[in-house]
């Protein structure tokens, strides 16, 4: 386990990069937070929360925009920060492996937003927070790992996870106690943070839809974060220029697409019965190229 972790991170992979910089952001905080502790200065998280958090405010975005962006990243709870990127974890390999790492940062981003959006919403919208709204404040990485793990349970909803005492369960399942949970923990305890994750799981199903469609929204966004794209894709493979093979007629092309797309027919069956790990060398290799073509 600790050797596949090591190979996970020494790859660079995008996926690796996002849990990087989580981990590299919630080491940084809390350092900080035990260096004031130490020299007896009061308040250093309260002012890291309400610098780096976003808050149900729109006066206070308004000043802080870039909280929109910072609150995806911030965590101070060791087993918040834990869960969350156990489950980014999973969610963000086979959401690599099936979809594509290219979407990855853009889905990361988008459900992160889309959760700050139901957030804030949700507080300058309903009564019972209307004694909160103006000092509320959502941190962490939950709607956009949300956002990822719904995306590919409704991408793949019958792909199977094994899990402790439970057996091979279904993706579609376990994303939908994750959304059940928040769903009835509102009422019981930071509801803030449970309607961010719903936000989060609503762009995830969204997303997901639209890709089914033969629709992809990420295609264009992309555009507009190139600079952040370019960050957490890693280093550049080197080129390799080969020659120009002869151009397929269009019989040729069709036979050679059908007979591709019925053989990944196959890996997707095979992986739904079975699992992903039952996969062998070559089909997880053939996977993994398709995803890159997305």
């Amino acid at each position: 386990m600790l050797e596949e972790l090591k190979r996970f991170f020494l790859k660079g992979s995008v996926l690796a990069r996002l849990i990087g910089i989580n981990l590299a952001v919630f080491l940084l905080l809390n350092i900080i937070r035990l260096i004031f502790f130490l020299w007896n200065i009061q308040g250093a998280g309260e002012v890291m929360t309400n610098w780096l958090g976003v808050s149900s405010n729109a006066q206070v975005i308004l000043t802080r925009p870039w909280t929109l962006l910072t609150y995806m990243f911030l965590h101070f709870d060791f087993f918040h920060i834990l869960f969350n990127m156990f489950v980014l974890y999973v969610g963000g390999r086979l959401f690599s492996d099936f979809i594509g790492a290219g979407r990855l940062t853009v889905t990361y981003v988008l459900g992160g937003l889309t959760g700050a959006l139901f957030f804030i919403l949700a507080f300058n919208f309903f009564p019972v927070f209307g004694d909160v709204r103006s000092m509320a404040v959502a941190l962490g990485a939950s709607a956009s790992v949300l956002a990822i793990f719904v995306a590919i349970a409704v991408y793949m909803p019958n792909y199977q996870l094994p899990l402790l005492l439970l057996g091979r369960v279904r993706l579609k399942y376990i994303a939908l106690v994750f959304v059940l949970i928040d769903i009835l923990s509102i009422e019981r305890g930071n509801p803030g943070g449970h309607i961010a994750h719903l936000g989060g799981a609503f762009w995830g199903l969204a997303y997901a839809k639209l890709l089914q469609t033969g629709k992809d929204p990420a295609g264009a966004i992309s555009n507009w974060l190139k600079p952040l794209g370019r960050f957490f894709a890693g280093k550049p493979r080197m080129r390799v220029k080969y020659a120009k093979a002869r151009p397929l007629s269009d019989e040729q092309y069709n036979i050679q697409r059908a007979e591709l797309q019925k053989e990944i027919d196959r890996i997707l069956d095979k992986i739904s019965q079975s699992g992903y790990d039952s996969l062998t060398t070559s089909e997880k290799e053939m996977l993994f190229k398709m995803g890159g073509k997305n």
